[in-house]
């Protein structure tokens, strides 16, 4: 059950941050795929600046969805 709030809040988060980002979409699968990344990567920056995750679904949602924006923003310079 874990896992799919995980994939839920992912993909959310992942929507969001490809409305957010400027150039950003990848279509609602890829958006989809790029926040359940993201949400790893926002864990692993966040992690990096000793900002901690309080383990409710606003905060895995926040950290999904700056994982996912700077994921897509990185993407986006890549694909240029």
């Amino acid at each position: 059950m874990e896992l799919l709030w995980y994939l839920v809040i992912g993909g959310i988060a992942g929507w969001a941050a490809g409305l957010a980002v400027k150039g950003g979409g990848f279509g609602m699968l890829g958006n989809v795929v790029v926040g359940v990344v993201g949400g790893v990567v926002g864990g692993w920056v966040f992690g990096l600046l000793g900002i901690g995750d309080d383990g409710s679904n606003v905060g895995n949602f926040v950290t999904a969805f700056a994982g996912a924006a700077l994921l897509l923003l990185v993407l986006t310079q890549l694909k240029k």
